[in-house]
């Protein structure tokens, strides 16, 4: 009996935004250090931040400071820390290599879309500044209304929104555990940056290829789905 065809499935790259494409670490931490300063906390290094960064942000800053913010704490950290942080945004431009990694998987007749905890009506602009937008075929942001959605119920969304991508066939690229964990979630696979958010040694423990450029992140996505 002869077997049934079963249409090839274009394997698709679902990309972090900060700390992965686009290159805001040193953003990232000089806003962090202006909103402890608010507060008198002493400034953090790069690999302290990096070493001690997760998500949910409370508990990051739980293990800096051994306790949970006070609520007035917690409210002047977070403005501070997103007033200095956008007021430099856009020093930040995207990691070395990334917008030829982007045109060329396009040019190979491959997809990719964008999923990120940043605020979505932010997301735009900067993809479009930034020269990258006409590469994804989906972006998908923090959009702020309703309940809070985490990092793994947006990816799961993400993928049942695009019309020929299925899991099995998605790599996603970020810089922090909890996109190995969404992947996880929605039935993808994962390859950690470490030019982010997360230090080598934290990445690791999420199970899943870590390395060192983008570069190598998408010649190991291009072996995984290639295999799928």
């Amino acid at each position: 009996m002869a077997t049934a065809h079963r249409p090839e499935i274009t394997p698709h790259l679902v990309w972090d935004w900060n700390g992965t494409l686009l290159h805001d670490i040193h953003v990232v931490l000089a806003a962090t250090n202006a909103a402890f300063a608010e507060l008198g906390i002493a400034e953090i290094t790069l690999e302290r931040y990096r070493e001690l960064y997760c998500v949910p942000i409370t508990e990051f800053y739980r293990r800096l400071l051994g306790r949970l913010p006070g609520e007035d704490e917690w409210e002047v950290l977070d403005a501070t820390f997103h007033r200095h942080y956008f007021a430099r945004a856009d020093s930040a431009g995207l990691t070395d290599g990334a917008a030829k990694l982007l045109a060329d998987w396009v040019g190979a007749g491959r997809t990719q879309s964008v999923c990120s905890l940043a605020e979505h009506d932010r997301l735009a602009p900067w993809l479009t500044r930034l020269g990258v937008a006409d590469h994804f075929i989906r972006v998908d942001g923090n959009r702020g209304r309703g309940p809070v959605v985490g990092k793994a119920e947006q990816m799961a969304r993400h993928l049942a929104a695009m019309t020929g991508v299925t899991p099995e066939r998605v790599v996603v690229i970020g810089d922090a555990t909890d996109d190995a964990l969404a992947a996880a979630h929605a039935g993808a696979k994962a390859v950690l940056y470490t030019g982010g958010s997360h230090s080598r040694r934290s990445l690791a423990r999420a199970g899943v290829p870590v390395v060192d450029s983008l570069a190598e992140a998408v010649a190991l996505a291009s072996e995984v789905v290639g295999r799928g």
